[in-house]
């Protein structure tokens, strides 16, 4: 994660996507950049488009300059204002670089739903095979000392232990594998038992902590989302791609519902792959 992408629609709670963005900089040495989007429809202030984007450009050196002294010395936050739909243009500019992140708010300011960031945040889970950190309205987020890392029976469920994994070392965490069903089917407990030791047998070669516990219930967003408030968790690892129950469909895909709901900054991944080669986790075999 060399460079740390940050959707700004000025608002405090976009805000506090940066410093969330400040805080995983510091660890792995990464520079930021911020992201405004201008829209040719959008005459809000009565402005033109061309004296939006100037204004826009005003404010994010005015933040840049403001944050630059709590990322490392090394680290550098410039900015950069784009024109189109903000989803488009934020998962765009993540994929421009070939090692990087977005860290973005669920919720921003309200009225215009098109430009601001937290309408907007799903679709761009959904544009970027990044990683996406998003931060809800109600917890600042705090460095990930304790990480809830749900599994299903899904072979792509797995694909996020590396990321978790690089994680939990920059930041000393320790990971909760949390094995997670609708089901109170023996075969699909004991496949959540063996990816689950899967799981620790690559934190056990890593010397990472964590614990493993199995949950079940109706609804899996919800009782992920009471694990973690129990066990105080800073972060909540998903796929963005899971198995979906009757309920979950009716209500949304569980990570869409994870990303909406979750009071604890969600870390969400995207399926790139059956097989995860070199040092990364294998989600085939044993």
């Amino acid at each position: 994660m060399k460079k740390l992408i940050v959707p700004l629609d000025f608002s405090d709670l976009s805000k506090s996507a940066l410093e969330m963005a400040i805080t995983f900089g510091n660890k792995y040495k990464s520079d930021i950049q911020l992201v405004h989007v201008v829209n040719a429809n959008d005459s809000r202030f009565g402005m033109t488009e061309a004296k939006l984007k100037q204004e826009s450009e005003y404010k994010l050196n005015d933040i840049a300059n403001e944050y630059k002294n709590k990322l490392h010395d090394k680290g550098n936050i410039d900015f950069i204002v784009k024109e189109g739909r903000i989803f488009e243009e934020v998962a765009e500019q993540a994929e421009a670089f070939e090692d990087s992140a977005v860290f973005c708010s669920t919720h921003g300011e309200s009225g215009w739903s098109e430009r601001f960031i937290g309408s907007n945040t799903y679709r761009i889970i959904e544009g970027t095979i990044r990683p996406v950190f998003s931060i809800g309205q109600s917890k600042m987020a705090n460095p990930p000392k304790t990480i809830v890392m749900p599994i299903d029976v899904t072979r792509e469920t797995r694909e996020k232990v590396s990321i978790v994994a690089s994680i939990a070392k920059k930041f000393g965490s320790k990971v909760h594998i949390l094995k997670v069903t609708t089901s109170t089917s023996e075969g699909i407990h004991n496949t959540l038992k063996m990816y689950a030791s899967q799981v620790a047998r690559y934190f056990d070669e890593r010397n990472i902590k964590y614990e493993r516990s199995l949950i079940v219930g109706d609804n899996i967003t919800d009782i992920t989302i009471e694990y973690a408030k129990t066990v105080e968790a800073d972060l909540i690892a998903i796929m963005t791609e899971q198995t979906k129950s009757l309920t979950n469909l009716l209500m949304g895909s569980y990570a869409h519902q994870m990303v909406n709901n979750s009071p604890i900054p969600v870390l969400s991944v995207t399926p790139y792959d059956l097989t995860i080669q070199g040092s990364s986790f294998r989600t085939t075999g044993g």
